[in-house]
């Protein structure tokens, strides 16, 4: 056991301070090298003493105090906070050939012959979280906010949440920080997991509480962090690996970049500084040696205590990292490896047909349970009608099911041979649809059969759920069982559905036994107390609570309430870009095919969609009745110059001075388009140092060629 210094000759608040540095040591002893040297009891003991002290001199109790880990709960869910950069998701790779093209864009984008280092580390299946440090006294760094991914750049405020998590540290004291060459403020980026025997004793739990089961350790891990129990938090035993090390928010236009020069760095100083680093990483010099530490996490996978699905690799020079930029939604430095699927054999028992939010029609298969991956599976997808030919599928065959980078399983074939026969009934595609009895159309074009029924209660049911959910009008208590009530079922009619199997799950719920009190999306908005007190389950707090969230979503911007209107094709990025655009929802209303095609990223597909959605006179009306509510209707409109405007680029090579992000943006304030291919409607390919094939193809083309030079003197 650690010495213990004598307290009898210390002030109180020395003695504070002396047990918090001794449970501090014993908490990264056990919870971060995972080398207890303490019993429980002998934990307990101190922390009670330290407790006594803190009660006999409450003045001298601090936020990164050990005893602080569980507080009150937050008063009014999470706060909305925005990122000092934003988390981007990672591109993927699912086989050896992607991840060598993936490695010749990076070469393509460094000079000729510059040696790349790479990292690898395991990638943990869990829920990623930005914790954010500032200076305490006596220069230690303590923690101040711990945050969410959200929607990449805001995330939820989940604090409270992240002090009960053990491996996080409250405090890093002034040595660590030495040793680690950090500063008192930092943000450290990171993912939160579930263990796998607090997975299995969670579900134990919920099962003698006649609770069904979490479907995987991630979904627990996500649900976990952002229940409003901190006490709860802390019986999951949570656990956070640091991955990422960046610089404060006191860091001005810096805050958010990286500390130091490489990767393998940047996981070492987070180590010193007293942080949980998976010890499953690696630092390599070629393609064929991360194909080999792929190889090794795939055959470590079933015994680890935790969930993995693949192995991220990262460009370990930051320099380099700089220079290779991002995409619109990706790092061109970092790819996710995902592991091959997991699959099962098991019988297709019955087909069930889902209606979405657009009229989409959805086969769903309903299948004997079979365990994929520690995961119970009843539910895969069969996407459309052409697929079920494809697949020559029956009911009652034996199919094999993978669970991939899809949340919903898939099948991919059917297994016949002795030990499984084939079987005999054909599937049968609805020709009206299974709700509302309406005849189902099929686009010319398109593989899906529709429902084109804008009353059709399936529809309106996923439409609800889009607008309320998170990245949309974000309406916290405006969930599953809620939607369905409002539209007039009873909990009674309502399957208890796993997170899993929510998306692929349909909806077998007779016609309404009541009222509906909402007909479309905006009679959410006048929705009253007195309603929403004749719900089931709901009494004045929910009911408070939600008419509040309402209320508050009035204020998302005008990118979001054009997500929320549900338009096909037009997603977060086409909704911010149509926002930016045109600036108001009455300007948008009224542009043409030809206006819509002037926005960068927009093609004539989503222009006729766009222009589609706003003719229709029972849209109109929606959108007015949205207006009377008081949602944002305008946007601060991105001015953008007339310079370039009609002109394509396409950008290769390594420019002198400009990255390819900042010469696009440069080209795009102008009004010009930047785009991906060279064609016969490229304007000028801006070439710098090692450009490659799409340099051959304009000058096989004869599309005009700039250097850095030429586009900087056309942007004047």
């Amino acid at each position: 056991m650690a010495h213990q210094r004598p307290t009898h000759d210390l002030t109180p608040e020395q003695s504070i301070e002396a047990l918090r540095e001794e449970l501090r040591h014993h908490e990264y002893l056990y919870y971060v090298l995972d080398e207890p040297v303490w019993t429980d009891a002998q934990y307990d003991a101190r922390m009670n003493q330290l407790r006594a002290l803190e009660a006999e001199h409450p003045e001298l109790v601090t936020a990164d105090s050990p005893t602080q880990r569980v507080g009150g709960k937050p008063k009014e869910g999470f706060a909305k906070v925005a990122h000092s950069r934003p988390m981007l998701s990672l591109d993927n790779a699912y086989d050896e050939a992607e991840l060598r093209a993936w490695a010749e864009r990076v070469a393509g984008g460094l000079a000729l012959g510059e040696a790349v280092r790479y990292v690898c580390e395991l990638k943990l299946d869990g829920l990623s979280l930005a914790l954010q440090y500032e200076a305490g006294r006596r220069g230690v760094a303590v923690l101040k906010t711990g945050l969410t991914r959200g929607d990449g750049a805001i995330g939820e405020d989940v604090t409270t949440n992240v002090r009960t998590i053990r491996s996080v540290p409250l405090h890093v004291s002034a040595e660590a920080l030495a040793r680690a060459g950090l500063s008192q403020r930092f943000e450290v980026r990171g993912e939160v997991v579930l263990p796998q025997k607090a997975f299995e004793r969670m579900n134990a739990e919920r099962e003698a509480q006649g609770l069904g089961p979490a479907a995987n350790p991630r979904n627990a891990a996500a649900g976990t962090i952002r229940t409003l129990e901190p006490n709860i938090v802390a019986q999951r035993r949570l656990e956070f690996f640091a991955y990422f090390l960046l610089r404060g928010l006191d860091a001005g236009e810096a805050a958010g970049e990286p500390v130091l020069g490489s990767q393998s760095e940047a996981l070492q100083a987070l180590r010193e500084a007293g942080f949980l680093v998976n010890p499953h990483a690696r630092t390599v010099e070629s393609i064929e040696a991360v194909l080999g530490f792929i190889a090794e996490a795939d055959a470590m996978r079933d015994g680890l205590p935790y969930e993995i699905d693949g192995v991220v690799i990262k460009v370990d020079a930051v320099a380099q990292q700089r220079r290779l930029g991002f995409t619109g939604k990706a790092p061109r430095w970092a790819i996710a490896y995902k592991f091959p699927a997991r699959a099962g054999v098991t019988r297709l028992e019955d087909v069930l047909f889902q209606v979405g939010r657009t009229g989409k029609v959805t086969p769903v298969a309903v299948l004997a349970p079979v365990s994929i991956g520690g995961t119970t599976v009843t539910r895969a997808t069969l996407h459309n009608p052409d697929e079920i030919v494809r697949l020559g599928v029956r009911m009652d065959d034996f199919v094999s099911v993978e669970r991939g980078g899809d949340v919903i399983p898939k099948i991919t074939e059917v297994v016949a041979d002795a030990k499984h026969p084939r079987g005999e009934r054909e599937i049968v595609f609805p020709t009206h649809c299974p709700r509302c009895g309406e005849a189902l159309v099929r686009e010319v074009g398109e593989v899906d059969l529709r429902c084109v029924n804008v009353s059709c209660p399936a529809r309106l049911e996923e439409e609800l759920r889009h607008f309320a959910s998170r990245g949309v009008m974000n309406i916290e208590g405006l969930g599953e069982v809620m939607v369905a009530q409002l539209l007039g079922h009873t909990l009674a009619e309502q399957e208890v559905r796993s997170p899993e199997d929510a998306e692929a799950e349909v909806d077998a719920a007779e016609e309404p036994t009541r009222r509906a009190l909402v007909h479309s999306i905006a009679d959410v908005y006048k929705l009253t107390k007195d309603e929403l007190l004749t719900l089931e389950r709901v009494g004045e707090k929910t009911a408070d609570a939600l008419l509040e969230q309402i209320e508050r979503s009035k204020k998302q911007p005008l990118q979001r309430v054009l997500l929320g209107l549900g338009i096909r094709h037009v997603g977060e990025r086409t909704a911010q870009a149509l926002a930016e655009e045109f600036g108001s929802m009455d300007a948008l209303m009224e542009a043409t095919e030809e206006e819509l095609t002037r926005v960068n990223d927009i093609g004539p597909k989503v222009a006729a969609t766009v222009r589609e959605f706003f003719s229709n006179v029972r849209n109109r009306k929606l959108v007015e009745r949205l207006r009377g509510y008081g949602l944002t209707f305008t946007a601060e409109r991105k001015v953008r110059g007339t310079t370039l405007s009609g002109l394509t680029f396409v950008l290769t090579g390594t420019l002198p001075t400009l990255t390819r992000d900042e010469a696009k943006e440069l080209i795009e304030a102008a009004g010009g388009k930047v785009s991906g291919s060279v064609s016969k409607k490229t304007s000028y390919v801006v070439a710098g140092e090692e450009a490659g094939s799409k340099l051959e193809k304009a000058e096989q083309l004869g599309v005009a060629v700039l250097d850095e030079a030429g586009l900087l003197a056309m942007l004047g």
